[in-house]
């Protein structure tokens, strides 16, 4: 059987010296090159292409002015028809990219190339440097692709076709899949993303690559940190995914992903702390538009005294004895432990670069601060579906989510109620250092078999309004302005205002009435501080009064899982956050300070604004509110944690990590053991924040 095959010519220049070319196989064909000699067409079409380059090409003023030095890889096709088609370009400028597609768009017709007499369409890539346009590198030559004759030849190959793969791990990073919001994982790209005159949003997370990708060099980054090994399993576990294949319009990659962590609670009579987690994760492409991701884990696991004691604290109905923060609800494991599934997955859709949207089972973080006021990363995963629009210098998201009210008097017949929320979250560029952004959101159940209400479908309408339409008892909105100031290239300032109650006489009043609900934050980043290169300190302040978050129907309360969907502490506090990330190489570096104070519960019956689940109508009195009324607590955290980065490409890595927590109410439970050394190491995939500063 004959096959038939492409040329794919690697342009990193090409060879001087004529290659052996088979009499059956012909280059494309450009009208200079028509009296050229079979075995020099390959010359002649890499002189042609280079001069219709040169001569179209014109460098972007951006890169002309930042003085860029560097390359650009393209690859591109010539049709069956003799047209040619630009497929992909790998550049550090967007404005590269266009006029590489801009170039190519005005090449002219040529004839195609040729096996055995018919045209075949052939792949060519060349890397071309910046600014002087030179081509560079080795040429090589390999087939790639069988043309077949008939229809029976055709359906004889169509099983190689799908079994002629190639490695994929590089594919996420021009992808639409998203980034693992991790605080320690977003430090690294922080500073591209906040420089000055970038057209960035950053207080909607997770990102994606594809956005990402625009202002960080990911396959840079992934290339300096690779370790030079050349067995299977030295490159596995260093350097590459477990399972990484690639076909003709999709690809996938599929890691074993791990959480072994062993340590010792030094105030606890419990003998060690562990966790436990196994899990497996596949994410991948299907053509261009279409990003998938799936993890599900197996978690076993026992923590420090104060953590366990806020997990059997905040268990769910029906006889499980605990809700691991963030996490999910957990089963008794042997006497002393918990055992903890969870799955998350999602699936992304780019029908353009204005609009994209995604349905998973996950989490959702609007913000530029460690802590959010408006939506958070704290609570337990949920089902959700999430539009992105982006124009001019807006960007507008609109999220809908299912959550679960867990709680023995909200559960019907061993069901837990389900309850949904909508946010909008619309963030304007104002000018090149100035960011504002405007939120809101609502909550509403499903009493009466009211069900997931169309009214909070339409995404450009005020929550508010429609509260009112349907009920002031219907819903519970809130509404919230943020902003972003960038002082320079390394100073950007931030901050949240969080609206629960929106009535201007108690807010502007001096009566401190209940209804004031209101929280903000203030913050602020320096990026590769004091100039040590990769070091960030971030300073911030958190503070929410009495009664925010709270209602006083059952389920109206802003909440998932008996866990906040905003700052985790609820509400009625004040906090200082202090934290430095420091990367080199593959080790990194976290110190966390935080300073705080709350206003607890005394447990004689009365609301006194801290817990957002408890019925606001118990409050002692409706004005003279204050923060931090009720049992005042002071809380102090030092976490430190150092570690090495195993695997880049699955974000595997080493660690050690020491807290120390100190908890001192004013009304001290008898019993009441208020310190806490916690002393940790491991190894741990970093896929999600997970917090334990409560």
């Amino acid at each position: 059987m004959k096959r038939i095959a492409l040329l794919l010519i690697v342009l990193l220049s090409f060879t001087t010296n004529a290659q052996v070319v088979n009499e059956y196989e012909k280059y494309p064909v450009f009208k200079a090159c028509d009296s050229t000699v079979i075995k020099e067409l390959p010359a002649c079409f890499k002189d042609q292409v280079q001069a219709a380059f040169k001569k179209e090409f014109v460098l972007p003023e951006v890169v002309v002015q930042d003085e860029y030095i560097g390359s650009m890889n393209i690859l591109f096709e010539v049709t069956k028809e003799g047209d040619f088609k630009l497929l992909y370009t790998k550049a550090t400028y967007a404005e590269l990219k266009e006029e590489v597609e801009k170039t190519f768009n005005s090449f002219p017709k040529v004839q195609p190339a040729t096996f055995d007499g018919k045209p075949v369409y052939t792949q060519f890539s060349m890397q071309v440097l910046v600014p002087s346009l030179e081509w560079v590198g080795q040429s090589s030559e390999n087939m790639i692709a069988n043309q077949p004759q008939n229809k029976l030849e055709a359906a004889a190959m169509e099983y190689d076709s799908l079994v002629n793969l190639q490695k994929a791990e590089l594919e996420q990073y021009s992808s639409g899949l998203n980034i693992p919001f991790t605080h320690q994982n977003y430090a690294r790209f922080d500073a591209n993303m906040n420089v000055l005159g970038n057209n960035t949003h950053t207080s909607v997370k997770p990102y994606d690559y594809n956005t990402v990708s625009k202002y960080y060099n990911f396959e840079e980054n992934l290339k300096s940190l690779q370790k030079e090994k050349t067995t299977w399993l030295g490159k596995k576990f260093w350097n590459e995914h477990l399972l990484s294949i690639k076909g003709k319009d999709y690809w996938f990659t599929g890691d074993i992903v791990a959480d072994l962590q062993l340590g010792k609670d030094l105030q606890s009579d419990i003998s060690s702390t562990y966790n436990n987690t196994r899990a497996f994760s596949v994410q991948g492409g299907l053509g261009k538009k279409i990003n998938f991701s799936a993890t599900v884990f197996e978690s076993q696991g026992r923590f420090a005294d104060y953590v366990n004691a806020y997990a059997e604290s905040i268990r769910p109905d029906g006889g499980n004895p605990a809700i691991i923060p963030g996490r999910g609800i957990a089963k008794a494991f042997k006497t002393d432990s918990y055992d903890y599934p969870l799955a998350e997955g999602y699936v992304s859709y780019r029908a353009s670069d204005m609009f994209t949207a995604q349905f998973g089972h996950g989490k959702n973080f609007i913000g530029d601060g460690y802590r959010s006021l408006f939506t958070s990363d704290a609570a337990s995963p949920y089902p959700y579906l999430k539009l992105n629009t982006s124009f001019w210098k807006i960007k507008y998201t609109n999220t809908w989510m299912w959550l679960k009210d867990v709680r023995p008097e909200a559960t019907v017949d061993g069901a837990f109620a389900t309850k949904y929320m909508a946010t909008h979250n619309l963030s304007w560029n104002v000018t090149k250092r100035l960011n504002l952004g405007f939120f809101e959101s609502v909550l509403w159940t499903d009493t009466n078999n009211r069900g997931f209400d169309i009214n909070y479908l339409n995404p450009v309408i005020f929550y508010r309004a429609i509260e009112f339409s349907t009920g002031s008892r219907a819903g519970n909105a809130l509404i919230g302005l943020s902003g972003k100031y960038k002082v320079n290239n390394n100073i950007n300032t931030y901050g949240q205002l969080i609206i629960d109650e929106f009535s201007s006489k108690d807010i502007f009043g001096s009566n401190k009435s209940w209804k004031n609900k209101l929280g903000y934050q203030l913050g602020v980043k320096y990026y590769n501080a004091f100039k040590v290169r990769n070091l960030m300190l971030q300073a911030e302040y958190n503070q929410v009064r009495p009664y925010t978050y709270s209602h006083d129907e059952l389920l109206l309360n802003y909440g998932h899982n008996n866990q906040s969907m905003a700052h985790l502490w609820g509400a009625n506090f004040r906090e200082f956050v202090g934290i430095a990330h420091y990367n080199y190489k593959r080790w990194y570096g976290m110190a966390k300070l935080i300073y705080g104070q709350r206003g607890l519960d005394t447990g004689d019956g009365v609301s006194y604004g801290g817990d957002i689940f408890v019925n606001n109508d118990l409050r002692p009195s409706d004005n003279n509110i204050n923060i931090l009324q009720g049992n005042k607590t002071n809380v102090f955290i030092a976490d430190l944690q150092a570690g090495y980065l195993i695997n880049p490409s699955t974000n595997l890595k080493a660690f050690v990590n020491i807290t120390q927590r100190s908890f001192s109410p004013t009304d001290v439970p008898e019993g009441f053991e208020k310190n806490t050394t916690w002393v940790n190491f491991g190894f741990r995939t970093d896929i999600f924040n997970w917090y334990f500063d409560f």
